[in-house]
């Protein structure tokens, strides 16, 4: 899907699917309430998509923005997620944007939970060692996520941060760490959420007071955009909750492009106010 931000161009890449509890994605919202919205296969698991950004920025640079779930993975796993990281982030790139890995200068990792940052490296061989899927790209993360989260994680982390996704980046000197909101490279900016990490964060693209925002996993699905749809993945909910009221109500009110990393069917629009609460209205095909 193509989208113009201003004078900016942007692709969402539609990297792949994988299926996680619905329960667990909705918290305390009742199954009768989410099932309706997710249907859920015989495990309890619904369907999510894997999909990241391309931006070309306004200094010409090649901007990725998280790298979906990758291929690193052995077949339990895949079955228990069911994953299908088909076409990948590579091939996903080069179909809808016309890039190729070694063209892109700066990938953006929202977190480094698996499904948003299992593309950033690659196995050279099967079992094989690791090297980056971008082979002269910076990698930008904010410095909280990497050394308070993903480095020493919790009993409740642990089985998200998967050292194999960041560690050789780390090892080559190729991790950018941010700290707070900042901008990235011009037009492409990464706004601090908290909520379902502390250190999570957004991404915004802005040109001629045009707006995007890849929201990552603060409003994970279009089915989420109710401000109490909350995931039980998130470690501090009502940050969630809070910063979820500022950014939907700033969104609709100024007519911000809004984009869902785990939407499995279309996952770019914008949003509207239906009474006390919020209504999706996805694009279709490309958009300009």
């Amino acid at each position: 899907m193509r989208c113009r931000v201003g004078e900016l161009e942007v692709h969402v890449l539609r990297t792949g699917r994988f299926r996680l509890d619905g329960g667990a994605m909705f918290g305390v919202v009742p199954r009768p309430i989410w099932e309706k919205l997710c249907p859920p296969d015989e495990r309890n698991r619904i369907e999510l998509g894997l999909n990241c950004l391309h931006v070309r920025a306004a200094d010409g640079r090649s901007v990725v923005v998280d790298t979906g779930i990758g291929r690193k993975w052995d077949a339990k796993s895949r079955e228990i997620y069911a994953i299908e990281d088909d076409p990948g982030i590579v091939l996903a790139l080069e179909r809808d944007a016309g890039v190729r890995a070694d063209e892109v200068d700066l990938v953006v990792n929202t977190h480094l939970h698996f499904d948003h940052a299992g593309g950033n490296t690659v196995a050279l061989e099967p079992g094989g060692s690791l090297a980056p899927t971008f082979p002269r790209a910076r990698y930008v993360v904010q410095r909280g996520n990497l050394e308070e989260e993903a480095l020493a994680p919790n009993e409740l982390r642990r089985a998200s941060y998967l050292p194999e996704n960041f560690m050789p980046l780390v090892e080559r000197g190729l991790m950018d760490l941010v700290e707070g909101d900042r901008e990235v490279a011009p037009g492409i900016s990464v706004l601090v959420t908290g909520g379902h990490q502390r250190y999570h964060q957004a991404v915004i693209v802005a040109s001629r007071g045009e707006r995007a925002i890849f929201l990552g996993d603060l409003v994970p699905t279009a089915a989420h955009v109710q401000p109490p749809y909350i995931m039980g993945y998130d470690h501090y909910p009502l940050e969630t909750l809070a910063k979820k009221k500022e950014l939907l109500e700033r969104a609709a009110l100024d007519g911000w492009l809004v984009i869902f990393e785990h939407e499995p069917r279309l996952p770019a629009g914008r949003l509207a106010r239906d009474g006390k609460r919020f209504r999706f209205e996805p694009l279709e095909g490309d958009s300009r």
